[in-house]
This record gives structure tokens, C-alpha cells and sequence, in this order.
């Protein structure tokens, strides 16, 4: 009885429109009182989930991709994407593609790579002709990339609550963010085809040069970021602090595009967002705790394998009920309800942590582009001032490519455990 309460609290609260720190902590505290546990335990175990070194991250990769976006580096990633596949057609769609991999290994945040690269992306290829809802819906696909590539603050949440090795995470998703990025291509190679999109302009050495030249150093920071963490000079966490000193190094010092003003903005903001995430992660620990002393998941896990019989078809439920939630929830909050409870079943059929965190962060990505959430689309709306409803039709083809990766790199999983078998294990 207990632990139906517990969940009707949950969803009455969410549905309420309560924040889901409040929704999780509510109805957790709920569940301590009926069971007649000191309320202490809620504190403890709240204090304990982000007693967390690999935690330490979050703030650092946040502050890094704040910090890329104050100081402008941006647009010289977009300058050099559009020097390198701005000669194809439709290039400026290639060349949003492009921008966000390049971006995906400096922040790992999709709705910082819609706010930061977006403005840039829809003005260009407004300026250059392109249809607003082609602009919006490849600029809106193109942001998923970021938390798939290394770094990525999905992944570091996953990895401390299903106690998987961050690194390992990192490398898995190095290939299946550039195998998204090449679907996303093809999709803007047919659109270009059917509506006879031009090339943005031929393929100068020059310029080329030129670009590369001006977006050096910042394309440094991906190579320090991930080629650190995969030799082993660092850690993760480690790696997040060399990415904030280095960013804030080129606008600081190199481009002496930060001053004091600036920086004090970059500050605020990291830390309004590292507190929102972080009180998400401990209002889940007492709520995993719950399920985990009450063998939820094993349960969960039980029933599912009674009725249903066979890998396949498990993960495809798996998948069914992350992308529903993922519609109706945000990323961390719904990595952090339905890991617990997703992940032994998973593990059950033989599904690798690694892999499943893969899968589990694309699929939620895929949840950013969709209503009745869909916090990528709220951002591009007030980006490019086109009404929600509209970015939702403009993205929604896009999501064909999406979901087609989803499906390959849940049924092939070498594509995502090569790497990290070849580095780790």
C-alpha cells in the first residue's frame, strides 16, 4: 500500500506542475512516515547521493560551455564548419550538423547547443534563403548530439546513479554521436535534393585555412577533453576542470572576449543551474533507496519477464516506456527515476550498463524534441520567434533518423562497446 502511495504521489505531484526535487522529495517523505522510519533517513540518504566525487563534473562542463558561449567562441565553430562542408548542398544544413559535433565535445548539454549555436545557425540560413522550418527543425535534431558525444552531463548522471564508469560511457558514445551526425546529414542531403537547396559556397583552401586558423584553439578543447580521459591523464572530473581553465584562458587571455562583468554572468548561471540539477539528483537518492530496499526493480523485472519472452522484445518495451516518459519529463529527472527500475531488467537479458546508458540518454534526447516538454523546441521557439506548435512540425521528420540510430545501436551493440572495450577492458 505503501508503495503505491508512493508512486500516485509522484505523478500527482508532476502532473501538478511541481518541480521533480519537490515531487520525488514529497512523496518520498510520504513513504518514511508510513513506514515508520525516522525522517532523518530522508536527509541521509539525499546528503549521500551527492556525495559524489564524479559529481564534481556537472558544475565544471557547465561552466565550460557558459563560458564557450560568453566569449564567442561559437561563432568561430560555426565559421569553420561552414568552411568545411558549407560546399555541399544544402550546406548550411551540413554545416549545422557540423557545428553541433564540434560543439557536443566542448559543453555536452543539448539545450546549451540550441541556445548557443541556434541563434547563429537560423540567422544564417535565414539570411541565405533556407525555409525557417527546415532552419529550426535541423538546428533542433542537430542539439541531440551533444549529450551523446563526450563530454556529456546525461551521461555523468547515469553513471553515478547506476554506479557504471563514466569513462567507459564517455568513449561508448564518441561513435554513435558521429553515426547520428551522418544520418542527420543524409536527411539534409534529401531535403536539399526534393527542394533544390544550394551550396552555401565551393570549397576554398583559403578560406578554409583561414577559418581553421581562427577556430584552432578552440577545437583544441574536445581533443584535451576526451583524448585526456581515454589515455588516462585524467579523470573525468578532471578533465571538466581542465575544460573551464582552458576556456576561460582563450576569452580571458586569447581573445579577451570575457571581463569581469561577463564572467560574473557565466558564474551565476553555473551555479543556478549545477543547484537545480544537483537538488533533482539528491531528491532521487532517497527515492532510489526506496525502490531499492523494497526490490522494486526486482519485481519490475520479474513481472516483465513472465509476460514477455525474449531480449528483443524487452528492450523494445524498455524503449517504449523511456520515450513516453521522455515526452512528458526532463532528461536528468527521468534518468534518475527510470534507471533504478530500467537497468536490472535490462541487465537481466544481458543488456551491458554501458550500452543501456547509451540508449537510455538517446532516447530521452529524442524526448527534448517533442511535446508536451520538449525543452530544446521551448528554447528554438524563443530563438528564432516561431511558435512552439510549428517547431514541433518542423523537427518532427527529423526524428525518422533519430529513431532509426536509436534502433541500430540498440540491436548492434558493438557500435557502441567497441571503443570502450578496445580503451578499458
Amino acid at each position: 500500500m505503501a508503495l503505491v502511495l508512493l508512486f500516485v504521489i509522484l505523478f500527482a505531484l508532476l502532473i501538478a506542475g511541481a518541480p521533480v526535487a519537490v515531487a520525488l522529495g514529497v512523496a518520498s517523505l510520504v513513504f518514511i512516515m508510513m513506514s515508520g522510519l525516522p525522517d532523518v533517513v530522508v536527509l541521509h540518504n539525499m546528503v549521500n547521493g551527492i556525495n559524489s566525487f564524479p559529481l564534481i563534473a556537472v558544475p565544471f562542463f557547465i561552466m565550460a560551455g557558459h563560458l564557450m558561449n560568453s566569449a564567442g567562441i561559437t561563432s568561430r565553430i560555426f565559421a569553420f564548419a561552414r568552411a568545411t562542408v558549407g560546399w555541399m548542398y544544402g550546406g548550411l544544413g551540413h554545416v549545422n550538423v557540423g557545428a553541433s559535433v564540434v560543439f557536443a565535445g566542448m559543453s555536452g548539454a543539448a539545450v546549451a547547443d540550441a541556445g548557443g549555436l541556434g541563434n547563429i545557425e537560423i540567422k544564417a540560413m535565414r539570411e541565405a534563403g533556407y525555409d525557417t522550418d527546415f532552419s529550426v527543425g535541423v538546428t533542433a535534431a542537430s542539439s541531440t548530439i551533444g549529450p551523446i558525444i563526450p563530454p556529456s552531463l546525461p551521461l555523468v548522471v547515469y553513471g553515478v546513479i547506476s554506479d557504471t564508469s563514466i569513462g567507459q560511457l564517455f568513449a561508448a558514445g564518441l561513435i554513435p554521436g558521429l553515426i547520428m551526425a551522418m544520418a542527420l546529414m543524409v536527411m539534409v542531403a534529401f531535403y536539399a535534393k526534393i527542394r533544390n537547396y544550394p551550396r552555401d559556397e565551393r570549397f576554398q583552401v583559403k578560406a578554409f585555412i583561414k577559418a581553421l586558423g581562427n577556430a584552432l584553439l578552440p577545437l583544441f578543447t574536445p581533443l584535451i577533453i576526451v583524448g585526456g580521459i581515454l589515455t588516462g591523464i585524467f579523470t573525468p572530473t578532471e578533465a571538466a576542470i581542465a575544460a573551464v581553465a582552458y576556456s576561460a584562458f582563450l576569452g580571458l587571455v586569447v581573445y579577451r572576449t570575457l571581463n569581469a562583468k561577463r564572467l560574473l554572468r557565466v558564474s551565476m548561471d553555473t551555479v543556478e543551474t549545477t543547484a537545480s540539477i544537483m537538488l533533482i539528483v539528491a531528491a532521487s537518492a532517497i527515492f532510489a533507496w526506496i525502490l531499492t530496499a523494497n526490490q522494486v526493480a526486482q519485481m519490475f523485472a520479474q513481472n516483465l519477464l513472465t509476460f514477455v519472452d525474449g531480449k528483443i522484445a524487452i528492450l523494445l518495451i524498455i524503449m517504449l516506456i523511456v520515450l513516453i516518459v521522455g515526452c512528458f519529463m526532463e532528461t536528468l529527472a527521468a534518468i534518475t527515476i527510470l534507471t533504478p527500475v530500467l537497468l536490472p531488467v535490462a541487465m537481466q537479458v544481458g543488456v551491458d550498463p554501458v550500452h543501456f546508458g547509451i540508449i537510455l540518454i538517446l532516447n530521452l534526447m529524442i524526448g527534448l524534441l517533442t511535446p508536451p516538454v520538449g525543452l530544446v523546441l521551448y528554447v528554438l521557439s524563443k530563438v528564432s520567434d516561431v511558435p512552439f506548435e510549428r517547431c514541433f512540425t518542423a523537427t518532427a521528420p527529423f526524428l525518422i533518423p533519430l529513431v532509426l540510430v536509436l534502433l541500430t545501436l540498440t540491436f548492434v551493440p558493438e557500435l557502441s562497446m567497441w571503443l570502450p572495450t578496445a580503451v578499458y577492458r
